[in-house]
């Protein structure tokens, strides 16, 4: 059992922790460490016709609220493969104090796999949230990290509308940096506030996301199948692909719609999947 921080009666929020730990068992994956503090939580672990094992991280509270402290730390030993989802979009409440923080911490040893593959977050309006991803692998790990948001509650008309939205991914192997990665975004205090809608601010698509692919692959080929077969046929949605110095790529989309972000990041993950692990693609059964 992991043991809090004392609590201090005058701050508003909890410090929420997760812990997990995967190892290779013969021809599986078996998560053999799994430590949590609420408001985190995980779902038992499935396997979906795949080598990976399959978690789904949750929090039981309903979403995240100002002045939560989280904190997810995953260790994924030699060879194993861990997929982690979330059961559907994560809610981000109005912050009258400090924001939400939220430090996701990922190790990959010799030949370990992850994908991180949540469902985007989505911040309310008022809201604050300040993310960051801290990745170490070793040089024969493989990686997919999907970072997507909307800009709010669309239907309400509170697109960018939250206080502050920020999320930082920072990916590193022994030789050194392989991505580093930081947008900075506050919302429109009101209707005289310059629109998100010209070149650089996301051109009046509320959804948006970044994919990182770290591995052993022909990057600059899946860099060009993003571009043929997901940017060019996945109507409400814009996307663009460049490789990384070493080992990888980043892809970056705008989206019109939730379903437009959905299938376009779904299609980019299967892409993926194929180049990196020569793997189809994994349906995680949602709904």
């Amino acid at each position: 059992m992991i043991t809090g921080a004392p609590v201090d009666a005058a701050r508003v929020g909890r410090d929420g922790a997760l812990r997990l730990s995967f190892e290779r068992r013969g021809a599986v994956t078996a998560l053999t460490g799994c430590r949590s503090i609420l408001p985190l939580q995980v779902l038992a672990p499935v396997s979906l016709d795949d080598p990976a094992a399959v978690v789904s991280i949750l929090n039981p509270t309903g979403g995240l609220l100002g002045g939560d402290r989280l904190s997810i730390e995953v260790d994924v030993e030699a060879g194993a493969h861990a997929v982690l989802t979330t059961p559907s979009a994560t809610r981000v409440y109005r912050a009258d104090g400090a924001p939400t923080v939220q430090t996701v911490r990922l190790r990959l040893g010799p030949g370990a796999v992850v994908e991180w593959v949540p469902d985007h977050t989505i911040p309310f309006a008022g809201s604050a949230l300040r993310q960051a991803f801290d990745v170490e692998l070793d040089e024969t790990a493989s990686l997919v990290l999907v970072d997507a948001f909307s800009a709010g509650r669309i239907a309400l008309g509170e697109a960018w509308r939250f206080a502050l939205l920020e999320s930082a991914i920072s990916i590193r192997d022994r030789c050194g940096w392989l991505l580093h990665d930081r947008f900075v975004l506050r919302g429109r205090a009101g209707e005289d506030e310059p629109a998100f809608g010209g070149l650089g601010f996301a051109e009046s698509h509320p959804y948006f996301a970044s994919i990182a692919v770290i591995g052993a692959f022909d990057a600059a080929r899946f860099a060009a199948e993003v571009h043929q077969r997901v940017g060019a046929d996945t109507p409400g949605a814009c996307l663009g692909a460049a490789v990384l110095p070493r080992r990888g790529a980043l892809v970056r989309c705008l989206a019109r719609n939730a379903p437009a972000l959905v299938e376009a990041v779904e299609r980019c993950w299967n892409l993926a999947r194929a180049a990196l692990l020569a793997r189809p693609p994994l349906a995680l059964r949602k709904g």
